[in-house]
């Protein structure tokens, strides 16, 4: 199948998540005005993204989680089969960054981020395991946003009635 008649909707929905949704626009996954994750990600320091709550993983981990899996993505749209010897623990270790490490982090998610948002906005063939992955990046992306702001709450955007 090709996913021509869908390319605005995932760039648009992935775009929202990672960059933010204009007051003045419609916004489909987050509350009108809400920064987005990157930007949410760049009011947090360091030590805020190494901190972990009751045991669960720090903000530092989810976000090269979310960088790395990205990455991936990347590697499929140019071509490569990167998913059979992919390491997933790998990016769960990152538990605390430095003051260097963490800008170097949210500028590679940010990289990882701007370019898959470009690949879903090109029409392409892809088999129905290639599509669901493809929209599921977006829902993978939503959930670690959201338990990204659960731990920290200067992450979080603007509530419903704001």
């Amino acid at each position: 199948m090709n996913t021509l008649e869908i390319v605005r909707t995932l760039a648009t929905l992935m775009r929202e998540l990672l960059e933010g949704a204009k007051a003045s626009e419609s916004s489909y996954m987050l509350n009108g005005g809400d920064v987005g994750l990157l930007a949410s990600l760049d009011h947090l320091s360091a030590e805020a993204a190494s901190t972990s709550r009751d045991g669960g993983a720090s903000i530092a981990a989810h976000t090269d989680h979310l960088r790395y899996g990205l990455s991936l993505m990347n590697r499929w749209a140019a071509g490569e089969k990167p998913f059979g010897d992919a390491e997933w623990s790998t990016s769960w270790r990152t538990r605390t960054v430095s003051d260097d490490e963490w800008s170097r982090l949210r500028a590679e998610l940010r990289r990882e981020g701007q370019q898959w948002i470009e690949v879903l906005g090109q029409p392409r063939d892809v088999s129905e395991v290639e599509l669901n992955g493809m929209v599921s990046s977006i829902a993978h992306l939503a959930y670690h946003l959201g338990a990204i702001r659960q731990i920290d709450r200067d992450a979080r955007g603007p509530g419903a009635n704001d």
